[in-house]
């Protein structure tokens, strides 16, 4: 694959100066969905701070110059203190370098971008927010789940599947989301995928409510299950299936049997929802 060097110059493309920081997104996965904001940066930044989700090959379009310095931040396993992240970025533009912080997905989305953002702020450092396509919906696009579908649903719900302390989230209302969300998107929920399941099995979704669960989205190594709400834990265990995972409760997990795509995947059934018409009529 190879890329316009410099980038076209019908575009005004920003400078980084020396002691700003740009948080970025990196997107799900695939290098190929890295935004064209975020490789200026790349190809500007004396120092690449990146986050475990950050593939490989997205670092390889890096100024070759670059520092690159690892802060990822993994579920379970001994990493940075956020706070300790956030005052090295501080460091790092005082002393007048280039920084790009670069997260996976989007840094505003269950990223932490916005509390590095603000400590930068707080310290008088100028910032740039390049957002970034959130595993949420490219990362379920490339199991050929839409977040939205006209005959499923006219709201989504993205959550957290866990809390500070690894568990999940008790200040969530689940009930409320039951009722009001008829696609719920769960980010970083593989290990609480039992309990989740409970809560939203007793505020009243169906037990038999479809459920995909996908791992390394947009990756090579990409996985989806199809199963239901009741046996989606069990299923993940048999499966043996390990994080990163994106999970999506509701009919728009149907979806996939008609519009899997990703790595020569095809149609299973051509009308999941059991319309009986073409997608097109109302």
């Amino acid at each position: 694959m190879s890329l316009p060097d410099p980038l076209p110059a019908s575009h005004d493309w920003p400078e980084m100066l020396p002691g700003w920081v740009w948080l970025a997104g990196a997107g799900p996965g695939d290098p190929g969905l890295l935004t064209l904001h975020a490789l200026n940066g790349l190809r500007q930044a004396d120092v690449v701070v990146y986050d475990a989700l950050v593939d490989d090959r997205v670092l390889d379009f890096a100024n070759p110059a670059a520092e690159r310095v690892f802060a990822g931040k993994r579920g379970g396993k001994p990493s940075a203190k956020q706070r300790d992240i956030s005052l090295r970025l501080v460091e790092m533009a005082r002393a007048g370098q280039r920084v790009l912080r670069l997260k996976g997905g989007d840094p505003f989305l269950f990223g932490r971008g916005g509390e590095e953002a603000q400590t930068l702020v707080q310290h008088g450092v100028p910032i740039r927010i390049i957002p970034g396509i959130t595993a949420g919906i490219g990362g379920l696009a490339y199991a050929g789940i839409p977040a939205t579908h006209r005959d499923v649903n006219q709201s989504v719900t993205f959550i957290t599947g866990h809390d500070a302390r690894g568990e999940a989230p008790a200040a969530i209302d689940w009930a409320a989301i039951a009722r009001g969300s008829q696609v719920v998107v769960v980010y970083m929920g593989l290990r609480t995928l039992g309990e989740l399941a409970t809560r939203f099995i007793a505020a009243g979704r169906s037990a038999e409510e479809p459920v995909a669960v996908v791992t390394d989205a947009t990756l090579p190594a990409q996985r989806v299950l199809e199963t239901t709400l009741a046996r989606a834990a069990e299923d993940v265990a048999a499966a043996g299936m390990v994080p990163p995972a994106l999970i999506v409760i509701g009919r728009a997990a149907l979806l996939r049997r008609a519009l899997a795509w990703w790595q020569g995947e095809g149609p299973t059934d051509l009308d999941p929802l059991g319309r009986g018409r073409p997608a097109e009529e109302p």
